[in-house]
């Protein structure tokens, strides 16, 4: 009897770190191909049958792993957190049960929301363009999708001379979502494949009426660039600084005792 009860528990072992050993493999070989990353998906919280419509209350985050495609979705199709605005009100197609993470293809169709641009506009915000270069655009490595930090630099000919004011660089918005990238945006998921190309002059971003206003000033008077966030990345920093040449002078020491510091801590920790 003792012997057939250690048979058992070394086959259930077994199994068990094949498994983990498989899954194990799976993740290494995503890895392996550069796509895997850390998402934020919405998941039901109650069953919904046919017909019903989203609400937001019906719906819960949920942070998973999934394998970013060549198309610029995720492999499994889901909707991302982010893009809740876009999906209330939408009927299901099918009967769901809670915790089932909701998909593109399980949502019915909106005529005339599915196409253009405006498709892709999160609830009351407008979109607007602003003219980039190589540099402005992070090598033009910013898709759509991304999330950027908008940086201004000002000059004034008048104060030339005076290392307070003569120019002066301060971060104006923060955490912006990136709608299009020249005529490349993304819909539902799915890349406008139309209008794609390798390289693009302006950005689309997606901002609130009264920011936009700025922005059109800023753009106007200065030079914009853009700073580029990790997809985690959303927190919003209160203590920016603006940056002149008096400034520059006055901290370009203390910055790199820093630096230092904080690579010292890496190499510590690996």
């Amino acid at each position: 009897m003792k012997q057939k009860l250690l048979l058992c528990l070394a086959v259930a072992f077994g199994v068990l770190a094949f498994i983990l050993t498989y899954r194990q493999i799976q993740k290494e070989r995503d890895k392996a191909l550069g796509g895997i990353e850390n998402v934020v998906i919405l998941v039901l919280n109650k069953d919904m049958t046919k017909g019903e419509k989203i609400k937001e209350r019906d719906l819960t985050p949920k942070k998973i792993q999934r394998t970013r495609t060549k198309r610029g979705g995720y492999s499994q199709g889901e909707v991302l957190a982010k893009d809740l605005n876009r999906i209330i009100g939408r009927e299901l197609l099918f009967t769901s049960s809670k915790g089932y993470s909701i998909r593109w293809a399980d949502l019915k169709s909106e005529q005339g929301r599915l196409t253009g641009l405006p498709s892709v506009i999160p609830k009351k915000h407008r979109a607007i363009s602003i003219s980039v270069d190589a540099t402005a655009s992070v090598t033009n490595l910013i898709k759509p999708n991304d999330r950027v930090d908008i940086i201004g630099t000002f000059r004034f000919p008048e104060m030339k001379g005076d290392k307070s004011f003569d120019t002066l660089t301060l971060t104006i918005l923060q955490n912006v979502h990136i709608l299009a990238t020249g005529r490349e945006y993304r819909n539902y998921g799915l890349a406008n494949t139309q209008g794609r190309s390798r390289g693009y002059s302006t950005i689309t971003l997606a901002l609130m009426p009264k920011e936009v206003e700025m922005i059109v000033f800023a753009s106007q008077k200065g030079r914009l660039s853009l700073s580029l966030r990790g997809y985690e990345d959303t927190q919003i920093e209160t203590n920016v600084q603006s940056v002149n040449f008096k400034y520059l002078e006055d901290n370009i020491d203390k910055y790199n005792k820093e630096r230092a510091k904080r690579e010292q801590n890496i190499l510590y920790k690996r």
